[in-house]
């Protein structure tokens, strides 16, 4: 036993994100008693290596990091930061303690961000980024590929267009190389104190584009609609599951007096919800469904008047004047195509009962 340890070699954890790349995964998992372990469409996947122990997970990932950050794991035991390895790929990673030593979280970042037509986006995103102002949301739960359909979204802008962009995010995922826009990238936490502080001193850096990478709370709400109220276009995210709940979760973050202010702003501001969530292909892989609801006089109305309940049959009416969609009509259109699962399809459905309802009227 002792023999085996002796001659235990220390596993190189840049090794270990390359095999992120080689076996096309999304995320790399470090956890004390277990073999290291990587998702492919959404299931962890043990590399076949040895049961790691906290020191060699400490080792690990120190290695990637500098002492101030080192510091700031160790005073608050979470850790949020991105980087970048020669030949191997940028990462977004995530730092922090259970009850046997560290865990570690490596998300994998393409470092060539794809444009709207490479991940088959819906062809109205390229219309909703031509907007001069207002808000547009792109939801959806953990590892839906927000960050994906944004980083598109201001590559299409900065394909066609000359504007300012500035990225608030924690941390900052896609790097963008200025091509015809100009992009001011900031880091939670090592370029600015907060989301709040930049967006409050975004307006006097002349933005034309903003994007907030979490909107998590009322302060940066307010100062996105704000934003988007004065003729900025502001990009934002959050963890909602539904166009609808996405109105909800925006409102139900102010006290009581201050709901009617934010409807009037919301129903004046908002250009669009994007709702997305990843589901397996049939043959591996994954596809986004992408519910859309833009705004428009009904919809405003309805934001306004406190009657967010009705907006989902809103989005079913007249489909083809107004662009939106809803996620069961998505799910269907994948079930016809046959590229999901029934099984798939309902366990990732925001109205089971309505898509089995379609699926049996088939």
């Amino acid at each position: 036993m002792s023999e085996e340890v002796k001659d235990k070699k220390p596993i190189d954890i840049k090794k270990l994100l390359k095999s992120v790349l080689a076996f096309k995964s999304s995320d790399l998992h470090l956890v004390v008693g277990s073999e290291p372990q990587i998702r492919i469409d959404k299931e962890l996947r043990p590399l076949n290596l040895a049961v790691l122990d906290a020191k060699e997970i400490e080792e690990m990932a120190y290695s990637l990091i500098e002492d101030k950050q080192k510091k700031e794991f160790e005073e608050h035991n979470e850790l949020d930061f991105s980087f970048q390895l020669d030949g191997i790929g940028r990462f977004r990673a995530n730092y922090y303690r259970t009850i046997y030593g560290i865990g570690c979280a490596f998300r994998m970042i393409p470092i060539d961000i794809p444009t709207l037509d490479e991940y088959n986006n819906n062809p109205i995103f390229k219309e909703l980024v031509k907007k001069e102002k207002g808000l547009i949301l792109v939801t959806g739960p953990t590892g839906s590929g927000k960050s994906t359909t944004l980083a598109s979204m201001l590559h299409e802008i900065n394909l066609t267009e000359r504007r300012h962009i500035i990225t608030v995010e924690d941390p900052v995922e896609f790097v963008h190389k200025n091509i015809k826009s100009l992009f001011s990238q900031r880091d939670v936490g090592s370029s600015t104190n907060s989301f709040a502080a930049a967006l409050k001193y975004a307006l006097r850096q002349d933005p034309d584009i903003i994007l907030i990478g979490e909107m998590r709370d009322a302060e940066t709400i307010g100062a996105a609609l704000t934003a988007a109220e004065t003729g900025h276009l502001v990009f934002g995210t959050l963890h909602t599951n539904s166009a609808p709940s996405t109105i909800n979760r925006i409102i139900d973050v102010f006290s009581g007096q201050e709901q009617a202010q934010v409807r009037a702003q919301l129903s004046s501001s908002l250009v669009a919800v994007i709702s997305q969530s990843l589901i397996p292909r049939v043959g591996g892989g994954k596809v986004a469904t992408q519910e859309v609801l833009i705004s428009n006089p009904a919809v405003a109305n309805l934001i306004r008047e406190d009657k967010v309940h009705q907006l989902y049959s809103q989005m079913q009416l007249n489909q083809k004047e107004t662009r939106m969609s809803t996620q069961t009509q998505e799910l269907i259109a994948l079930l016809q195509k046959k590229i999901i699962s029934k099984e798939n399809a309902i366990k990732n459905s925001n109205r089971p009962e309505e898509l089995l309802k379609m699926i049996e009227g088939l």
